[in-house]
């Protein structure tokens, strides 16, 4: 394959995180995407301004990008997989599956500001809202994290047919 043809075909990746806290999904970054996508996540910049500022310079640059947010409902989603698809990127899920227990458990893990109050910790799984292929990603995984600490990576099964 020639140099012009791979440039052609390359497209630039847009992830999207959905998960309650302390589910696993920053250090899942950290691990896989650390060297290759900017890390977008409001714990760190702040404000929305800030994260559309910084989304809009990835997408502008086809900037590979990891949204590293909760961002338990479809509506939170699609204010990064709408531009990212409009852009020509490749939007790819990953869905961090943790019951409550969990997640409180490994938050008594963290220290300082990254400890999440636990009401805080089951109002978000209350609203979750696993993502589904309908929302536009190109591809979407399920994310587990063991007992050991590893994570296991699984394709998520196509969205069922809409009732009639």
């Amino acid at each position: 394959m020639t140099m012009e043809r791979r440039k052609e075909t390359w497209r630039p990746e847009a992830v999207i995180f959905t998960g309650v806290q302390a589910a696993g999904k920053s250090t899942f970054y950290r691990e896989r995407f650390f060297e290759t996508h900017v890390r977008i996540n409001m714990d760190m910049l702040r404000t929305r301004r800030r994260e559309s500022l910084l989304l809009d310079a990835c997408i502008a640059a086809k900037q590979p990008f990891v949204v590293d947010n909760t961002n338990v409902l479809a509506a939170e989603r699609a204010r990064y997989v709408e531009p990212a698809r409009a852009a020509g990127f490749v939007v790819i899920g990953y869905f961090f599956r943790a019951t409550p227990s969990e997640a409180i458990a490994r938050n008594r893990n963290r220290s300082g500001k990254a400890v999440v109050p636990i009401p805080g910790i089951l109002g978000t799984y209350k609203k979750l809202e696993e993502p589904r292929w309908a929302e536009g990603f190109d591809a979407l995984f399920t994310v587990t994290l063991t007992a050991a600490g590893i994570y296991v990576v699984e394709p998520t099964a196509p969205d069922p047919p809409a009732a009639d």
